[in-house]
């Protein structure tokens, strides 16, 4: 059977869009709640293959979206390498100093229950399912490691490249190696597509953003090419704007994934030619639900149609997304 989701990712316009939602395992399904209680911290539950791979089929059973995405997160990349991660209830994530040597060697059996999980999904989706890896681009995940968790504005990340460019780049390059390593091992054991995600892309100005941003995406991707050439790849650089040519045209991933700030139609018009699109419902549209968010996504659908394109929100699900209103819009989008 055909899988819509590689298909559009391989560059074909199809009658109706292939579709999936970023983070649409975990926080609003009950089921994910239940599953939580019982399985420690965040962290405790990432590692367990056998409930993160639960977690990661549970949206598949309600709603049949074209892709499952691998129940994880994107720091794991830097715990593997050596940096000390915890995530405090109702803070998030709390990262300790940016270690003075990478764990390269050590990286892939720090993250070998991940892996695990990829095998165990992949085992069990309904044969027209894409099961997708991801992992955290280098900007996004440095950021991370050197503000010790989440940041508004980035100021310590900032005059640490402003201030320091030799160890910077340092860090971004062993976040780039560690990164395809950890995705070619997702291929491996069974992801069909990937994805980037840069969620803090968009805090850089111009010439950063093309050094920090399009500059290690564009590596990542040419290396996971070289050793896996039929497997897509998606790129999400959140917030980038007008910017969103340059890195596609640079990146030149098989798809890029918009923000909510982006109007469809500007991506029909300049980014659809060069790749796959996919996007970029408002997930606070699928809170309100009704004929808001219909609304919303007819929009996005009547633009994006006349070429490659999956739908999916333009940030993830947020935890106070009712789930039937994620069945309305499923239906939706099968019925287009």
């Amino acid at each position: 059977m055909t899988k819509l989701l590689l298909d559009a990712l391989r560059g074909q316009t199809l009658p109706r869009p292939p579709f999936w939602f970023m983070r649409q395992a975990g926080r609003y399904l009950p089921e994910y709640r239940a599953l939580r209680q019982d399985a420690g911290g965040f962290l405790d539950l990432c590692f367990n293959p056998e409930r993160a791979a639960e977690v990661t089929l549970q949206p598949i059973r309600r709603y049949g979206m074209s892709g499952a995405i691998l129940f994880s997160d994107i720091l794991i990349v830097p715990m593997a390498l050596g940096q000390s991660l915890r995530f405090a209830e109702g803070e998030g994530p709390v990262l300790g100093e940016v270690p003075e040597v990478l764990n390269f060697v050590g990286a892939a059996r720090a993250y070998a229950p991940v892996i695990e999980t990829v095998r165990r999904v992949r085992a069990n989706l309904p044969t027209e399912t894409a099961l997708l890896g991801f992992a955290g681009s280098p900007w996004t995940v440095a950021t991370y490691m050197i503000e010790g968790g989440s940041s508004r504005d980035f100021a310590k990340t900032k005059a640490f490249f402003y201030g320091d460019t030799a160890r910077f780049t340092w860090l971004i390059d062993g976040i780039v190696t560690a990164t395809v390593e950890y995705l070619s091992a997702q291929i491996d054991a069974g992801a069909e597509a990937v994805q980037l995600f840069d969620s803090w892309a968009g805090a850089l100005a111009p010439r950063e953003f093309e050094r920090w941003v399009i500059e290690p995406n564009r590596q990542i991707i040419t290396a996971l090419r070289a050793r896996h050439p039929e497997t897509p790849i998606i790129a999400f650089p959140r917030g980038s704007g007008v910017l969103y040519k340059k890195f596609t045209e640079i990146v030149r991933p098989d798809c890029i994934g918009i923000d909510t700030q982006v109007p469809p139609d500007w991506a029909a018009e300049v980014l659809q030619p060069l790749a796959c699109v996919q996007g970029n419902l408002d997930p606070l549209t699928v809170v309100a639900g009704g004929q808001a968010m219909l609304k919303a996504a007819v929009d996005i659908c009547t633009h994006l149609k006349h070429g490659p394109f999956i739908f999916n929100l333009g940030h993830g699900i947020v935890p106070q997304t009712p789930p039937e209103h994620v069945r309305a819009l499923s239906d939706f989008l099968r019925a287009v």
